[in-house]
């Protein structure tokens, strides 16, 4: 019986939508990627330089151009394609701009059939997320933004330098805003499956040169730390895309801190924020609602309500 080939399209040939295809290739995650530009031949010209990559990788990816009506048949769509902050702008300065093109790109893919999942990473994620949203007419749980899930990333990897473990066995996670008012939920970090302030409570002598609040602030700015140096992020967030869409895909049930329109979990309606959700065949399967410190639910509600403006200056 023939296997039925797991199709994605990514919207954007720019340096996130190429790393993450490339991250796809590696990790033999589908059998089709359809890349899509508003330049046609700089679509083209990727799919080719991605499809030599074939000789050296596990399994065959077939890679080539298309365009924005030609995703019915694809199961997931990852958008990167938006409007990138100048230096000393923040995620949301661009939200004019973002609003515009991604209201002409989701429209004409939903128009053209598409009926599967929306995966975004254009910035400011969490309110592209919801403008996809709002545009497509789809459920919540066809539409994810990767959210915090690289500001997590980054924060495991910090804590991992601190404490001298690999990252992947520290588990905690940023919430809210992929941006400046986002915050670490410090009572559900762990490490070794140990509280995290638990071990600093213990060992209070050992790590007393451990300050959490640095740590965040360091988790917030490492974006722009590589923005200001180099003039993007591209590795870590094509991953992350190439993360969530394996999941997705592999119905995989990763738990992954993404940004999702929240219908009254955390006692929030009307915004996408980032929060721990569960992802599968479906999108979201599940929103996982952490037990929250006073402190934390108060900064949340603040990230949320900074999102919740900037959405409403949309008039959507």
């Amino acid at each position: 019986m023939a296997k039925k080939a797991r199709k994605v399209t990514i919207v954007g040939s720019g340096l996130v939508g190429t790393a993450c295809a490339y991250s796809m290739i590696n990790q033999s995650i589908c059998e089709e990627i359809m890349m899509i530009d508003r330049t046609y031949d700089r679509a083209v010209a990727h799919a080719l330089d991605l499809s030599h990559c074939m000789d050296f990788t596990p399994t065959r990816t077939k890679v080539y151009a298309g365009r924005l009506e030609d995703c019915r048949d694809m199961d997931v769509v990852v958008l990167t394609a938006g409007a990138n902050p100048k230096p000393g702008q923040t995620r949301l300065d661009v939200l004019g701009e973002a609003e515009k093109i991604t209201r002409d790109i989701v429209s004409r893919i939903v128009d053209g059939g598409f009926d599967g999942v929306f995966v975004v990473a254009a910035n400011p994620v969490d309110i592209v997320t919801y403008i996809v949203r709002e545009v497509s007419g789809f459920l919540r749980n066809r539409v994810i933004g990767t959210g915090t899930s690289i500001d997590s990333a980054r924060l495991k990897t910090l804590l991992s330098e601190v404490f001298a473990v690999d990252p992947r066995s520290v588990n905690g996670y940023a919430m809210g805003e992929h941006g400046d008012s986002q915050f670490v939920a410090w009572s559900h970090v762990t490490i070794g499956g140990k509280p995290l302030l638990h071990i600093l409570e213990q060992h209070k002598e050992r790590f007393r040169h451990v300050k959490l609040d640095e740590i965040a602030q360091k988790t917030k700015d490492a974006g722009w730390e590589i923005f200001t140096r180099k003039g993007n992020t591209q590795f870590g967030i094509g991953n992350a895309l190439a993360y969530i869409v394996r999941s997705i895909l592999n119905d995989e049930h990763k738990i992954i801190a993404v940004s999702v329109v929240l219908e009254g979990e955390y006692g929030q309606t009307g915004v996408c924020a980032g929060v721990p959700a569960i992802i599968g065949d479906g999108g979201i399967e599940e929103v996982l609602e952490l037990n929250l410190t006073w402190e934390e639910q108060r900064k949340f509600t603040q990230s949320c309500d900074i999102l919740k403006a900037a959405i409403a200056s949309l008039q959507l």
